[in-house]
Protein backbone atom coordinates (compact mmCIF):
# COMPACT_ATOMS: atom_id res chain seq x y z
CA UNK A 1 0.00 0.00 0.00
CA UNK A 2 1.13 3.46 -1.14
CA UNK A 3 2.38 5.93 1.75
CA UNK A 4 0.16 8.07 0.20
CA UNK A 5 -2.89 6.07 0.03
CA UNK A 6 -5.93 8.48 0.68
CA UNK A 7 -7.74 5.70 2.04
CA UNK A 8 -6.03 3.33 4.89
CA UNK A 9 -7.80 0.85 6.74
CA UNK A 10 -7.59 0.77 10.77
CA UNK A 11 -5.69 -2.65 10.98
CA UNK A 12 -3.20 -0.60 8.87
CA UNK A 13 -3.10 2.77 10.54
CA UNK A 14 -2.69 0.83 13.79
CA UNK A 15 0.47 -1.11 12.66
CA UNK A 16 1.87 2.29 10.41
CA UNK A 17 1.67 4.61 13.78
CA UNK A 18 1.95 1.36 16.89
CA UNK A 19 4.76 -0.89 15.42
CA UNK A 20 7.26 -0.78 18.17
CA UNK A 21 4.72 0.76 20.89
CA UNK A 22 4.78 -2.33 23.08
CA UNK A 23 8.39 -1.99 23.67
CA UNK A 24 8.31 1.86 24.07
CA UNK A 25 7.88 1.82 28.14
CA UNK A 26 11.00 -0.57 29.22
CA UNK A 27 13.30 0.70 32.04
CA UNK A 28 16.87 0.37 32.34
CA UNK A 29 18.48 -1.00 35.47
CA UNK A 30 17.45 2.35 37.35
CA UNK A 31 13.81 2.87 36.56
CA UNK A 32 13.93 5.32 33.45
CA UNK A 33 12.86 4.68 30.28
CA UNK A 34 14.73 3.97 27.24
CA UNK A 35 14.32 3.64 23.74
CA UNK A 36 12.95 0.89 21.79
CA UNK A 37 14.96 -0.97 19.45
CA UNK A 38 12.12 -2.44 17.10
CA UNK A 39 13.18 -4.75 14.01
CA UNK A 40 10.42 -3.67 11.63
CA UNK A 41 10.30 0.48 11.84
CA UNK A 42 6.97 1.90 10.59
CA UNK A 43 6.75 3.72 7.33
CA UNK A 44 8.53 7.23 7.82
CA UNK A 45 5.03 9.25 7.36
CA UNK A 46 2.28 7.64 6.58
CA UNK A 47 -0.57 10.55 4.69
CA UNK A 48 -3.86 9.59 5.00
CA UNK A 49 -5.84 12.30 3.70
CA UNK A 50 -3.87 15.73 2.93
CA UNK A 51 -4.40 18.82 4.98
CA UNK A 52 -6.77 20.86 2.93
CA UNK A 53 -6.88 23.86 5.50
CA UNK A 54 -4.43 26.65 5.52
CA UNK A 55 -1.63 25.95 8.31
CA UNK A 56 0.90 28.53 6.65
CA UNK A 57 1.21 30.07 10.03
CA UNK A 58 3.14 33.44 9.47
CA UNK A 59 5.30 35.37 11.74
CA UNK A 60 2.18 38.38 12.07
CA UNK A 61 -0.03 35.84 13.41
CA UNK A 62 2.04 34.58 15.59
CA UNK A 63 2.75 37.99 16.35
CA UNK A 64 -1.05 38.61 17.05
CA UNK A 65 -1.79 35.12 18.59
CA UNK A 66 -3.00 37.03 21.37
CA UNK A 67 -5.98 38.23 19.82
CA UNK A 68 -6.61 35.04 17.32
CA UNK A 69 -9.79 33.39 19.05
CA UNK A 70 -9.29 30.47 16.85
CA UNK A 71 -6.08 29.32 17.44
CA UNK A 72 -3.41 27.73 19.50
CA UNK A 73 -0.55 28.51 17.60
CA UNK A 74 2.89 28.85 20.00
CA UNK A 75 3.67 26.16 22.94
CA UNK A 76 2.33 28.65 25.56
CA UNK A 77 -0.55 30.09 23.21
CA UNK A 78 1.09 33.22 22.74
CA UNK A 79 5.25 34.43 23.05
CA UNK A 80 4.52 35.01 26.39
CA UNK A 81 3.92 31.63 27.27
CA UNK A 82 1.06 32.71 29.42
CA UNK A 83 -1.38 29.30 28.63
CA UNK A 84 -4.25 32.00 28.90
CA UNK A 85 -7.49 31.74 26.22
CA UNK A 86 -9.48 34.78 25.62
CA UNK A 87 -12.47 32.40 25.22
CA UNK A 88 -15.47 32.62 27.09
CA UNK A 89 -18.12 30.47 25.58
CA UNK A 90 -17.34 27.36 27.93
CA UNK A 91 -18.10 29.39 31.68
CA UNK A 92 -18.86 28.31 34.96
CA UNK A 93 -22.39 28.01 33.92
CA UNK A 94 -21.98 25.39 31.55
CA UNK A 95 -18.77 23.67 32.25
CA UNK A 96 -20.44 21.32 34.04
CA UNK A 97 -22.21 19.96 30.41
CA UNK A 98 -18.55 19.39 28.84
CA UNK A 99 -18.85 16.23 27.08
CA UNK A 100 -15.83 14.63 24.61
CA UNK A 101 -16.93 14.73 21.24
CA UNK A 102 -13.69 12.59 20.26
CA UNK A 103 -11.14 10.82 21.62
CA UNK A 104 -8.30 10.16 20.08
CA UNK A 105 -6.39 6.57 20.17
CA UNK A 106 -2.45 7.33 18.79
CA UNK A 107 -1.42 3.64 18.84
CA UNK A 108 1.65 5.35 21.34
CA UNK A 109 1.26 3.99 24.27
CA UNK A 110 3.66 6.36 26.62
CA UNK A 111 3.79 9.20 28.63
CA UNK A 112 2.36 11.96 26.57
CA UNK A 113 3.95 15.64 27.99
CA UNK A 114 3.13 17.47 24.64
CA UNK A 115 1.28 20.81 24.74
CA UNK A 116 -0.91 20.01 21.26
CA UNK A 117 -1.09 22.99 18.73
CA UNK A 118 -3.80 23.82 17.21
CA UNK A 119 -3.68 25.51 13.38
CA UNK A 120 -7.61 26.35 11.28
CA UNK A 121 -8.87 23.04 12.83
CA UNK A 122 -5.86 20.78 12.52
CA UNK A 123 -4.31 19.15 15.48
CA UNK A 124 -0.95 18.58 15.98
CA UNK A 125 0.80 16.27 18.20
CA UNK A 126 3.93 14.80 19.29
CA UNK A 127 3.79 11.48 21.09
CA UNK A 128 6.47 9.51 23.06
CA UNK A 129 9.50 8.96 21.13
CA UNK A 130 8.55 11.19 18.80
CA UNK A 131 5.63 10.36 16.57
CA UNK A 132 4.50 12.77 14.99
CA UNK A 133 0.69 13.02 13.96
CA UNK A 134 -2.35 15.47 12.80
CA UNK A 135 -5.76 15.02 13.11
CA UNK A 136 -9.02 16.98 13.00
CA UNK A 137 -9.45 19.26 15.50
CA UNK A 138 -13.11 18.38 15.88
CA UNK A 139 -13.67 15.10 14.32
CA UNK A 140 -10.17 13.53 15.75
CA UNK A 141 -9.96 12.01 12.16
CA UNK A 142 -6.34 11.19 11.36
CA UNK A 143 -4.54 13.24 8.46
CA UNK A 144 -0.73 12.11 8.57
CA UNK A 145 1.76 10.62 10.82
CA UNK A 146 5.45 10.90 10.95
CA UNK A 147 7.38 8.10 12.58
CA UNK A 148 10.84 8.83 13.09
CA UNK A 149 13.79 6.39 12.62
CA UNK A 150 16.14 7.61 16.09
CA UNK A 151 19.52 6.51 16.11
CA UNK A 152 21.47 5.65 19.33
CA UNK A 153 21.13 8.09 21.95
CA UNK A 154 21.89 8.33 25.68
CA UNK A 155 18.23 9.97 27.05
CA UNK A 156 18.54 10.99 30.62
CA UNK A 157 14.59 10.48 32.28
CA UNK A 158 12.47 8.99 29.20
CA UNK A 159 11.14 9.34 25.69
CA UNK A 160 8.82 12.30 26.39
CA UNK A 161 8.29 14.91 24.01
CA UNK A 162 6.84 17.86 25.19
CA UNK A 163 5.54 19.58 21.84
CA UNK A 164 6.30 20.60 18.35
CA UNK A 165 6.23 24.42 16.60
CA UNK A 166 4.03 24.76 13.34
CA UNK A 167 4.94 27.92 11.06
CA UNK A 168 5.85 29.01 7.79
CA UNK A 169 4.28 25.63 6.07
CA UNK A 170 6.23 23.63 8.54
CA UNK A 171 5.98 21.37 12.00
CA UNK A 172 9.34 21.38 13.55
CA UNK A 173 10.44 18.52 15.50
CA UNK A 174 13.56 18.29 17.66
CA UNK A 175 14.18 14.69 17.87
CA UNK A 176 15.59 12.31 21.02
CA UNK A 177 18.71 11.50 19.26
CA UNK A 178 19.89 15.41 18.70
CA UNK A 179 18.39 15.56 15.54
CA UNK A 180 16.31 18.56 14.19
CA UNK A 181 13.59 17.97 11.37
CA UNK A 182 10.78 19.70 9.37
CA UNK A 183 8.03 18.13 8.27
CA UNK A 184 5.30 19.79 5.36
CA UNK A 185 2.83 20.65 7.35
CA UNK A 186 -0.14 19.57 5.04
CA UNK A 187 1.86 15.72 4.56
CA UNK A 188 4.11 15.20 7.38
CA UNK A 189 6.73 14.82 4.55
CA UNK A 190 10.36 15.64 5.62
CA UNK A 191 11.47 18.98 4.12
CA UNK A 192 14.64 19.18 5.86
CA UNK A 193 16.78 17.06 8.55
CA UNK A 194 19.65 19.31 10.65
CA UNK A 195 22.25 16.25 11.65
CA UNK A 196 24.03 15.87 14.91
CA UNK A 197 27.63 16.69 12.82
CA UNK A 198 25.84 20.50 12.34
CA UNK A 199 24.18 21.53 15.52
CA UNK A 200 25.82 19.54 18.57
CA UNK A 201 29.08 19.04 20.12
CA UNK A 202 30.44 16.07 20.29
CA UNK A 203 30.11 13.39 21.49
CA UNK A 204 26.45 13.23 20.35
CA UNK A 205 25.42 10.56 22.70
CA UNK A 206 25.63 13.40 25.26
CA UNK A 207 22.49 15.63 24.02
CA UNK A 208 18.85 15.12 23.40
CA UNK A 209 15.86 17.52 22.59
CA UNK A 210 12.83 16.58 24.55
CA UNK A 211 11.35 20.32 24.58
CA UNK A 212 9.04 21.74 22.41
CA UNK A 213 10.64 24.26 20.09
CA UNK A 214 10.09 27.94 19.97
CA UNK A 215 9.73 29.48 15.97
CA UNK A 216 10.47 33.32 15.91
CA UNK A 217 11.85 35.39 13.33
CA UNK A 218 12.84 32.70 11.16
CA UNK A 219 14.24 30.84 13.89
CA UNK A 220 13.86 27.76 15.38
CA UNK A 221 14.84 27.73 18.97
CA UNK A 222 15.96 24.59 20.57
CA UNK A 223 17.21 23.74 24.14
CA UNK A 224 19.51 20.34 24.96
CA UNK A 225 18.29 18.00 27.31
CA UNK A 226 19.96 15.97 30.56
CA UNK A 227 22.77 17.58 32.68
CA UNK A 228 23.50 14.28 33.50
CA UNK A 229 26.50 14.05 31.74
CA UNK A 230 30.05 15.70 31.14
CA UNK A 231 28.74 18.00 29.01
CA UNK A 232 27.82 21.83 28.14
CA UNK A 233 23.83 22.99 27.98
CA UNK A 234 22.49 25.30 25.59
CA UNK A 235 19.95 27.23 23.78
CA UNK A 236 20.43 27.67 19.97
CA UNK A 237 18.85 28.57 16.75
CA UNK A 238 18.36 27.33 13.32
CA UNK A 239 17.48 28.49 10.39
CA UNK A 240 13.81 27.79 9.57
CA UNK A 241 14.65 27.53 5.81
CA UNK A 242 16.96 24.76 6.08
CA UNK A 243 17.85 23.80 9.81
CA UNK A 244 21.57 25.63 9.44
CA UNK A 245 22.85 26.67 13.02
CA UNK A 246 22.49 30.50 13.36
CA UNK A 247 23.84 30.95 16.79
CA UNK A 248 23.99 29.09 20.32
CA UNK A 249 24.42 30.17 23.75
CA UNK A 250 26.21 28.31 26.58
CA UNK A 251 24.66 27.77 29.62
CA UNK A 252 27.38 27.68 31.95
CA UNK A 253 29.78 30.32 31.53
CA UNK A 254 32.97 30.49 30.32
CA UNK A 255 36.41 32.55 31.81
CA UNK A 256 36.10 36.34 30.36
CA UNK A 257 31.93 35.54 30.41
CA UNK A 258 29.61 37.14 33.12
CA UNK A 259 29.69 34.50 35.94
CA UNK A 260 32.65 32.69 34.81
CA UNK A 261 34.61 32.83 37.69
CA UNK A 262 31.88 31.23 39.26
CA UNK A 263 33.52 27.27 38.05
CA UNK A 264 36.66 26.28 39.67
CA UNK A 265 39.40 25.32 36.67
CA UNK A 266 37.50 23.87 33.41
CA UNK A 267 34.76 22.15 35.15
CA UNK A 268 32.84 24.56 33.15
CA UNK A 269 33.23 22.89 30.31
CA UNK A 270 31.45 20.18 31.16
CA UNK A 271 29.36 21.28 33.91
CA UNK A 272 25.46 20.23 32.45
CA UNK A 273 23.15 23.54 32.49
CA UNK A 274 19.98 21.49 30.21
CA UNK A 275 17.08 23.67 28.92
CA UNK A 276 14.43 21.49 29.52
CA UNK A 277 11.37 23.87 28.75
CA UNK A 278 10.56 26.33 25.40
CA UNK A 279 11.53 29.89 26.24
CA UNK A 280 9.89 32.60 26.01
CA UNK A 281 10.20 35.79 24.05
CA UNK A 282 9.77 39.42 25.04
CA UNK A 283 8.64 40.80 21.58
CA UNK A 284 8.84 44.00 22.34
CA UNK A 285 12.50 44.10 23.96
CA UNK A 286 13.98 41.48 21.77
CA UNK A 287 14.77 38.57 24.37
CA UNK A 288 14.26 35.25 25.36
CA UNK A 289 13.87 33.82 28.73
CA UNK A 290 14.19 30.18 30.13
CA UNK A 291 15.37 28.32 33.04
CA UNK A 292 18.58 26.15 32.84
CA UNK A 293 18.95 22.87 35.12
CA UNK A 294 21.57 21.29 37.44
CA UNK A 295 25.39 21.43 36.99
CA UNK A 296 27.40 18.13 36.74
CA UNK A 297 27.83 16.03 38.29
CA UNK A 298 24.50 16.48 40.18
CA UNK A 299 25.42 15.74 43.85
CA UNK A 300 28.98 16.33 44.67
CA UNK A 301 30.64 19.84 43.79
CA UNK A 302 34.36 19.53 44.88
CA UNK A 303 35.18 19.56 41.00
CA UNK A 304 33.08 22.76 40.16
CA UNK A 305 33.52 24.72 43.38
CA UNK A 306 32.05 28.21 42.99
CA UNK A 307 28.17 29.21 42.35
CA UNK A 308 28.10 27.49 38.93
CA UNK A 309 26.47 30.03 36.62
CA UNK A 310 24.40 29.84 34.68
CA UNK A 311 23.05 26.97 36.30
CA UNK A 312 19.72 26.73 38.14
CA UNK A 313 19.02 29.94 36.91
CA UNK A 314 15.99 32.35 34.96
CA UNK A 315 18.57 33.44 31.79
CA UNK A 316 17.91 36.42 29.76
CA UNK A 317 19.28 36.43 26.25
CA UNK A 318 19.02 38.52 22.62
CA UNK A 319 16.56 36.67 21.08
CA UNK A 320 18.18 37.04 17.71
CA UNK A 321 21.97 36.90 18.16
CA UNK A 322 21.99 34.63 21.81
CA UNK A 323 24.05 37.36 23.44
CA UNK A 324 24.10 37.37 27.20
CA UNK A 325 21.82 39.72 29.21
CA UNK A 326 21.34 38.37 32.50
CA UNK A 327 20.75 35.41 34.98
CA UNK A 328 18.95 35.19 37.91
CA UNK A 329 20.22 31.93 39.85
CA UNK A 330 17.21 30.21 42.15
CA UNK A 331 19.92 27.99 44.05
CA UNK A 332 23.86 28.56 43.47
CA UNK A 333 26.25 25.77 43.64
CA UNK A 334 23.26 22.74 43.64
CA UNK A 335 24.17 19.50 45.09
CA UNK A 336 20.64 18.27 45.37
CA UNK A 337 19.12 18.42 42.20
CA UNK A 338 17.00 21.49 42.62
CA UNK A 339 17.29 22.79 38.90
CA UNK A 340 14.99 25.08 36.94
CA UNK A 341 13.01 22.70 34.43
CA UNK A 342 9.35 24.50 34.10
CA UNK A 343 8.53 27.20 31.31
CA UNK A 344 9.46 30.67 32.13
CA UNK A 345 6.00 32.83 32.13
CA UNK A 346 5.94 36.87 31.20
CA UNK A 347 3.75 39.26 32.33
CA UNK A 348 3.57 43.05 33.81
CA UNK A 349 3.01 43.43 37.32
CA UNK A 350 2.36 46.40 39.61
CA UNK A 351 4.80 47.02 42.08
CA UNK A 352 4.62 49.81 44.73
CA UNK A 353 2.52 51.45 42.49
CA UNK A 354 4.10 51.61 39.28
CA UNK A 355 3.92 48.31 36.33
CA UNK A 356 7.45 46.60 36.09
CA UNK A 357 7.94 43.94 32.75
CA UNK A 358 7.87 40.61 35.16
CA UNK A 359 8.54 36.92 34.48
CA UNK A 360 8.22 33.72 36.84
CA UNK A 361 9.66 30.62 37.04
CA UNK A 362 8.52 27.80 39.62
CA UNK A 363 11.22 25.59 40.31
CA UNK A 364 12.13 22.07 42.05
CA UNK A 365 13.28 23.55 44.97
CA UNK A 366 9.70 25.06 46.14
CA UNK A 367 9.69 28.57 45.23
CA UNK A 368 8.09 30.67 42.62
CA UNK A 369 10.74 33.26 41.61
CA UNK A 370 9.40 36.47 40.17
CA UNK A 371 11.47 39.10 38.58
CA UNK A 372 12.46 42.11 36.84
CA UNK A 373 12.73 40.68 33.01
CA UNK A 374 14.98 43.80 32.16
CA UNK A 375 17.53 43.34 34.82
CA UNK A 376 16.91 40.02 36.20
CA UNK A 377 16.16 41.52 40.23
CA UNK A 378 14.51 39.48 42.23
CA UNK A 379 10.67 40.79 43.05
CA UNK A 380 8.85 38.19 45.04
CA UNK A 381 9.93 34.75 46.13
CA UNK A 382 7.01 32.48 47.20
CA UNK A 383 7.06 29.26 48.58
CA UNK A 384 4.44 26.80 47.56
CA UNK A 385 5.47 23.08 48.75
CA UNK A 386 6.86 21.50 52.00
CA UNK A 387 9.92 22.01 53.16
CA UNK A 388 12.34 20.36 55.38
CA UNK A 389 14.58 22.55 57.97
CA UNK A 390 17.66 20.06 56.28
CA UNK A 391 16.32 20.72 52.65
CA UNK A 392 20.35 22.31 52.00
CA UNK A 393 22.10 19.53 54.22
CA UNK A 394 25.16 18.86 52.28
CA UNK A 395 24.31 15.18 51.00
CA UNK A 396 27.09 12.35 52.24
CA UNK A 397 27.59 8.78 51.88
CA UNK A 398 25.42 8.88 54.43
CA UNK A 399 21.67 8.97 53.75
CA UNK A 400 19.66 12.06 54.37
CA UNK A 401 15.89 12.48 53.94
CA UNK A 402 14.52 15.85 52.90
CA UNK A 403 12.05 17.60 51.20
CA UNK A 404 11.42 19.06 48.10
CA UNK A 405 12.76 15.76 46.25
CA UNK A 406 14.02 15.23 43.15
CA UNK A 407 10.20 15.86 41.44
CA UNK A 408 10.37 19.34 42.91
CA UNK A 409 8.65 21.57 43.40
CA UNK A 410 7.62 21.99 40.33
CA UNK A 411 9.35 19.41 37.82
CA UNK A 412 8.27 20.42 33.84
CA UNK A 413 4.70 21.38 34.54
CA UNK A 414 3.57 24.31 32.44
CA UNK A 415 2.40 27.31 34.48
CA UNK A 416 -0.50 29.75 33.10
CA UNK A 417 -0.82 33.73 33.98
CA UNK A 418 -4.45 35.39 34.17
CA UNK A 419 -4.39 39.05 33.10
CA UNK A 420 -8.18 39.00 35.14
CA UNK A 421 -6.97 37.48 38.11
CA UNK A 422 -2.69 38.86 38.23
CA UNK A 423 -2.62 35.43 39.55
CA UNK A 424 0.43 33.17 37.79
CA UNK A 425 -0.67 29.18 38.39
CA UNK A 426 1.68 26.55 39.49
CA UNK A 427 1.52 22.50 39.92
CA UNK A 428 3.12 21.46 43.05
CA UNK A 429 4.93 17.86 44.34
CA UNK A 430 5.17 17.25 47.95
CA UNK A 431 6.90 14.08 48.70
CA UNK A 432 9.77 13.00 50.75
CA UNK A 433 13.16 11.74 49.38
CA UNK A 434 16.12 10.87 50.68
CA UNK A 435 19.64 11.35 49.02
CA UNK A 436 23.29 9.54 49.44
CA UNK A 437 26.33 10.49 47.22
CA UNK A 438 28.26 7.76 45.50
CA UNK A 439 31.82 7.84 43.96
CA UNK A 440 31.67 10.12 40.66
CA UNK A 441 32.57 8.07 37.63
CA UNK A 442 35.38 8.99 35.83
CA UNK A 443 35.32 10.19 32.70
CA UNK A 444 35.68 7.67 29.94
CA UNK A 445 36.46 8.61 26.21
CA UNK A 446 33.86 7.57 23.75
CA UNK A 447 32.18 5.53 26.40
CA UNK A 448 28.65 6.74 26.85
CA UNK A 449 26.44 5.16 29.64
CA UNK A 450 23.22 5.91 31.62
CA UNK A 451 23.44 9.55 33.93
CA UNK A 452 27.09 9.63 33.77
CA UNK A 453 28.33 10.84 36.58
CA UNK A 454 25.13 12.03 38.69
CA UNK A 455 27.75 11.49 42.07
CA UNK A 456 24.78 10.19 43.90
CA UNK A 457 21.18 9.41 43.79
CA UNK A 458 17.55 9.63 45.53
CA UNK A 459 14.95 7.50 46.66
CA UNK A 460 11.15 8.31 47.60
CA UNK A 461 10.45 8.28 51.24
CA UNK A 462 6.49 7.95 51.20
CA UNK A 463 6.70 6.92 55.42
CA UNK A 464 8.11 10.28 55.77
CA UNK A 465 4.28 12.04 55.14
CA UNK A 466 1.72 10.97 52.46
CA UNK A 467 2.99 12.71 49.09
CA UNK A 468 0.49 15.00 47.47
CA UNK A 469 -0.11 17.60 45.11
CA UNK A 470 -1.29 21.14 45.16
CA UNK A 471 -2.50 24.19 42.48
CA UNK A 472 -1.39 27.53 43.71
CA UNK A 473 -2.78 30.57 42.48
CA UNK A 474 0.42 33.22 43.23
CA UNK A 475 -0.62 37.45 43.33
CA UNK A 476 2.31 38.59 40.74
CA UNK A 477 1.67 42.25 42.21
CA UNK A 478 2.50 40.88 45.87
CA UNK A 479 3.71 37.36 45.72
CA UNK A 480 1.40 36.60 48.56
CA UNK A 481 -0.63 32.65 48.40
CA UNK A 482 -3.96 33.50 46.34
CA UNK A 483 -5.38 30.22 47.04
CA UNK A 484 -4.00 26.44 47.13
CA UNK A 485 -5.90 23.65 46.62
CA UNK A 486 -4.16 20.24 47.22
CA UNK A 487 -4.53 17.26 45.09
CA UNK A 488 -4.15 13.51 46.58
CA UNK A 489 -1.32 12.68 44.38
CA UNK A 490 1.51 14.83 42.84
CA UNK A 491 0.34 16.98 40.34
CA UNK A 492 2.48 17.11 36.34
CA UNK A 493 1.56 18.37 33.77
CA UNK A 494 0.05 21.90 32.97
CA UNK A 495 -2.44 24.74 33.89
CA UNK A 496 -4.70 26.51 31.73
CA UNK A 497 -6.55 29.49 32.28
CA UNK A 498 -9.51 31.44 30.17
CA UNK A 499 -11.08 34.53 30.02
CA UNK A 500 -14.03 33.07 31.61
CA UNK A 501 -12.41 32.51 34.76
CA UNK A 502 -11.75 28.64 34.50
CA UNK A 503 -8.58 27.12 34.98
CA UNK A 504 -7.85 23.41 33.54
CA UNK A 505 -5.95 20.74 34.27
CA UNK A 506 -5.27 17.40 34.74
CA UNK A 507 -4.54 14.37 37.53
CA UNK A 508 -2.63 11.33 38.11
CA UNK A 509 -6.11 9.64 38.84
CA UNK A 510 -7.14 10.59 34.84
CA UNK A 511 -9.31 13.25 35.87
CA UNK A 512 -9.46 16.74 33.89
CA UNK A 513 -10.42 19.48 36.10
CA UNK A 514 -12.13 22.89 35.88
CA UNK A 515 -11.74 25.21 38.74
CA UNK A 516 -12.83 28.52 38.96
CA UNK A 517 -9.45 30.54 38.74
CA UNK A 518 -10.62 33.34 41.20
CA UNK A 519 -11.37 30.98 44.07
CA UNK A 520 -9.91 27.21 43.59
CA UNK A 521 -13.32 26.16 43.64
CA UNK A 522 -13.63 22.65 41.54
CA UNK A 523 -16.99 22.68 39.29
CA UNK A 524 -16.52 20.02 36.78
CA UNK A 525 -14.19 16.74 35.86
CA UNK A 526 -14.26 14.09 34.00
CA UNK A 527 -12.18 10.65 34.02
CA UNK A 528 -9.85 9.61 30.93
CA UNK A 529 -9.00 6.33 32.46
CA UNK A 530 -5.00 7.22 32.51
CA UNK A 531 -3.37 9.94 33.96
CA UNK A 532 -3.67 13.09 32.89
CA UNK A 533 0.18 14.95 33.53
CA UNK A 534 -0.45 16.66 30.01
CA UNK A 535 -1.12 20.49 29.27
CA UNK A 536 -4.73 21.22 28.37
CA UNK A 537 -5.16 23.92 25.53
CA UNK A 538 -8.84 25.28 24.08
CA UNK A 539 -9.62 26.54 20.52
CA UNK A 540 -12.38 27.80 18.23
CA UNK A 541 -13.73 26.26 15.30
CA UNK A 542 -16.52 27.43 13.45
CA UNK A 543 -17.87 29.57 16.05
CA UNK A 544 -17.68 26.55 18.62
CA UNK A 545 -14.97 26.34 21.57
CA UNK A 546 -13.21 22.89 22.21
CA UNK A 547 -10.77 22.11 24.81
CA UNK A 548 -7.89 19.28 24.41
CA UNK A 549 -5.79 17.30 26.77
CA UNK A 550 -3.92 14.67 26.54
CA UNK A 551 -4.08 11.15 29.04
CA UNK A 552 -1.42 8.52 28.56
CA UNK A 553 -0.57 8.45 32.31
CA UNK A 554 2.66 9.59 34.06
CA UNK A 555 6.09 8.86 33.72
CA UNK A 556 6.58 9.46 37.68
CA UNK A 557 3.52 8.24 38.63
CA UNK A 558 4.27 4.43 38.67
CA UNK A 559 4.08 3.88 42.04
CA UNK A 560 0.73 5.66 42.94
CA UNK A 561 -1.18 4.16 39.67
CA UNK A 562 -0.39 0.73 40.62
CA UNK A 563 -2.18 1.69 44.21
CA UNK A 564 -4.59 3.02 41.77
CA UNK A 565 -5.08 -0.31 40.15
CA UNK A 566 -4.96 1.56 37.03
CA UNK A 567 -2.33 1.01 33.66
CA UNK A 568 0.75 3.32 33.94
CA UNK A 569 -0.06 4.37 30.35
CA UNK A 570 -2.57 5.28 27.75
CA UNK A 571 -2.67 6.56 24.13
CA UNK A 572 -5.89 8.89 24.10
CA UNK A 573 -6.11 12.89 23.49
CA UNK A 574 -9.92 14.01 24.54
CA UNK A 575 -11.82 16.86 22.42
CA UNK A 576 -14.05 18.23 24.61
CA UNK A 577 -17.47 20.56 24.01
CA UNK A 578 -20.43 21.91 25.25
CA UNK A 579 -23.00 19.40 23.87
CA UNK A 580 -25.60 22.06 21.43
CA UNK A 581 -22.67 23.99 20.99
Amino acid sequence: MSKKSSAIRPSFWALAIGLGAAGLCSLNADGQERLPTTAAPPPLTVTAKAVTADVNVTDAQMLAADKDLDNWLLHGRTYDSQSFSPLKQINAGNVGKLKPVSLIQTGIAGSFENTPIEVNGVLYIVTSADHVQAYDAVTGETLWAYNPVLDRSNICCGPQAKGVAVAYGKVFVPLLDGKVVALDAKTGEVVWTAKQADILPKPYEYYTFTSAPQVYDGMVLVGNAGSEYPSRGFVEALSTTDGKLMWRFNTTAAPGEPGGDTWSGDSWSRGGGAVWNTPAIDVKNGLALFAVANPNPDYQGEERLGDNAYTNSIVAIDVHTGKFKWYYQEVPHDLWDYDAVSPVVLFDAKIDGKIVPAAAEAGKVGFTFIVDRLTGKLLHKTPYVKMSDNMFAVPTANSITRYPGINGGTLWSTPSYSPLTHNVYELGVNEAYSIVTRPVEAIKPDVVMQNQRTGGGQRAEPDVFTPSGNISAINVDTGKMAWQVETKYPMYGGILTTASNLLFTGEMTGDVDAFDSKTGKKLWRYNLGAGVCTPPITYRVKGVQYLAVGASGCARGRTYVTAMAKQQYGDVVAIFAVPGK
